[in-house]
């Protein structure tokens, strides 16, 4: 199997069991940036924290599990399967957005993973950006080898970490009881952080197909990465906000330090960059390949990794804006979610008649072909999603964009059908 290839997966080669997709999503998942979104709640009480992250997980991590069984039928990558519901031109807008967001995360991960590094050898063993190379390559180095050696070192990797984050939350259960705070939040600084949760897990949205595909079972490929999205986020999230409060601070390696664990917390933190970066890298080479198909699969690979290994090196104070940045792309990817789930999994349901909604993979393929240019209903819905999630900012906007976006699409694309079938 290759890393970046973009071609349909043969039967033959979609041998990839449940658990390791599970393992695949949960390793993405188990990462100090999940961490950081607990820890980004500012004053928030304690139990609407718990009830916010609990919601919002559950709610976000059904995004993309509902687009699952996708790849597993069509056997494509997210970015090629979003061709039949965006046409090739609009898909090709998500890749690039998509390579271009991933450059972040990628230095983002790389940042916590060597100040958490340096901070638990002692601050003046080794300067934090050689850490910070070191992991990038690594990972990098990994993806090359494909989804196979993804999975193998996930195999690894996953227990590994769910073994230190168990000793992390030990000692977080005797840290000092977080102090309550001063004055309620208002309702809107509620809304901001179901915003803040679910557009983390909206993040995970365009690898709905990515991994899927190279399994066979629609079901269980759902399961799989529901659970593998919803566990990992019910519970570093609530860890990430009750260390953040008795710590007094935000910064990762400053709050795994405050637990006292040392080094075994900084495996946690090193593990989980070199896994979720995997995703990333992985993400951003299909995206790059979809909008550059000459290019081959190997430098593609190498030079995401590279850049966004160079993008942390360059801005280490990436965390300052985290939660901003989840805002942001909660923006961009929450009506992209409502487009796909509206094509592929409410419109068959409502028709009547499902097949006239079937994919032709050739189709996904031919620049010539129906799907060439940018679906109508799709960049109308993709607006208007966008806009609705701006002016709801502390009323909702992720299930009020949701709900626009699914409203907008689905009448359009009901119009739409309607005139093709009387202009034949």
């Amino acid at each position: 199997m290759n890393a970046a290839d973009l071609s349909p997966v043969a039967d033959e080669a979609r041998t990839q069991s449940p658990f390791d997709l599970f393992l695949i999503f949960a390793g993405a998942s188990i990462v100090a940036t999940t961490w950081q979104v607990g820890a980004s709640l500012g004053t928030i009480s304690t139990t609407a924290a718990m009830g916010i992250i609990a919601i919002g997980s559950l709610i976000g991590a059904s995004f993309t599990s509902l687009l699952a069984p996708v790849g597993v039928t069509l056997g494509v990558p997210s970015i090629v399967a979003s061709r039949a519901a965006l046409g090739m031109r609009g898909a090709s807008l998500v890749a690039f957005v998509l390579w271009l967001t991933n450059f972040a995360w990628i230095a983002l991960n790389n940042v916590i993973a060597a100040s958490v590094s340096s901070r638990a050898l002692g601050d003046a063993a080794v300067d934090p950006r050689w850490w910070s190379f070191a992991f990038g390559v690594i990972a990098t180095f990994i993806v090359t080898r494909g989804p196979r050696a993804v999975g193998l070192a996930d195999r690894i990797a996953v227990p590994s970490m769910g073994i230190a984050g168990l000793l992390i939350t030990v000692a977080a259960l005797r840290m000092p009881a977080p102090p309550p705070v001063a004055v309620e939040a208002s309702a809107g600084a509620w809304w901001r952080a179901l915003d803040v949760v679910m557009g983390y897990q909206a993040s995970w949205l365009l690898m709905f197909a990515d991994y899927p595909r190279y399994s066979r079972s629609r079901g269980a490929s759902a399961r799989a990465v529901f659970l593998g999205l919803a566990l990992p986020a019910l519970w570093l999230m609530p860890l990430g906000f009750v260390v953040s409060r008795a710590a007094g601070t935000y910064d990762p390696g400053a709050m795994i330090a405050a637990t006292g664990v040392g080094r075994v917390g900084a495996v946690l933190v090193v593990l989980a960059t070199v896994t979720t970066n995997f995703v990333n890298i992985y993400m951003s080479a299909l995206a790059w390949r979809s909008l550059a198909p000459s290019t081959r699969q190997a430098p593609a690979i190498w030079t995401i990794g590279l850049v966004g290994t160079a993008v942390g090196l360059l801005s280490p104070q990436l965390l300052d804006e985290f939660a901003s940045f989840m805002i942001l792309l909660g923006g961009i990817l929450v009506p992209i979610g409502g487009i796909l789930i509206g094509h592929f999994v409410v419109l068959p349901r409502i028709s009547g008649d499902p097949s006239m909604w079937a994919v032709d993979v050739a189709s996904l393929y031919d620049e010539r072909g129906p799907l060439a240019g940018v679906s109508g209903p799709a960049a109308a819905a993709w607006t208007t999603g966008a806009l609705a999630y701006y002016a709801a900012q502390g009323h909702g906007a992720t299930l009020v964009a949701l709900a626009v976006t699914l409203l907008v699409y689905l009448v359009t694309m009901r119009r739409t059908s309607r005139r093709r079938r009387s202009g034949a």
